[in-house]
């Protein structure tokens, strides 16, 4: 496996806090956001994080403002330590929440250049984003730009080899994003949990099918909208 000299395992005070969660719970990677401290595609993208959790899941979050990495090279000889840690997750993950700011009409540089690690998952057992279910968020001001920029984001899961759940999540960031009592847009809310319930449900569905490897599982019985 490529990353085997290049992922090194990582500890300290500095390495990312990770909860301990049993093997049978499904892991779910989350990152975006942007630069900004409290942006909304980041606010967005930890609230999927909640939801998740209280469905069964266990997260880890790499905001944007840990993945302002190098420009990938596959050519270098070591990878930055934070890199090390996203490919080192997303490796072991179940699935994962992508979120992006609307950049003309694409996704941020920063958050591709972040995907664009995902290449030294290419030789692994499961390549890249292969048989993953990945929520897709994109906020944008306007809608042109929130639904062309999800449209590409969902187009790079593909080629990641990922399947982007059934439902995507465009959000106006022109637009009250929460009610009066602060509390998240009802319609951005309901959006949120359907994706994150098939982000789950699709995980069972990979644990099930014939030849697949083994992947984590949880009851949603009691999660149904």
């Amino acid at each position: 496996m490529r990353t085997a000299n290049r992922v090194a395992p990582r500890s300290g005070p500095d390495a990312p806090a990770r909860p301990t969660a049993p093997a049978d719970r499904p892991h779910i990677v989350i990152v975006g956001g942007t630069m900004r401290a409290g942006s909304t595609s980041e606010r967005l993208a930890r609230h999927c994080g909640q939801l998740l959790q209280a469905l069964g899941a266990s997260t880890v979050v790499f905001p944007a403002t840990a993945l302002e990495l190098p420009m990938y090279a596959p050519e270098r000889a070591t990878l930055h330590p934070v890199a090390q840690d996203f490919i080192r997750e997303t490796q072991r993950c179940d699935g994962m929440v992508i979120a992006s700011p609307g950049y003309h009409g694409g996704i941020s540089g920063l958050l591709k250049n972040a995907l664009d690690y995902i290449e030294e998952l290419r030789t692994d057992s499961r390549p890249y984003l292969h048989g993953r279910a990945v929520g897709c968020i994109v906020t944008a001001a306007g809608w042109q730009g929130a639904n062309s920029t999800l449209a590409a984001l969902r187009s790079v899961v593909h080629a990641l080899r990922g399947w982007p759940t059934p439902l995507g999540v465009a959000v106006n960031s022109t637009q009250s994003l929460v009610d009066a009592a602060g509390e998240l847009n009802p319609d951005i809310a309901h959006q949120l949990g359907v994706m994150a319930r098939q982000i789950l449900q699709i995980a069972q569905w990979r644990e099930c099918s014939p030849g697949s490897a083994p992947a984590a599982s949880a009851s949603l019985a009691t999660a149904e909208a």
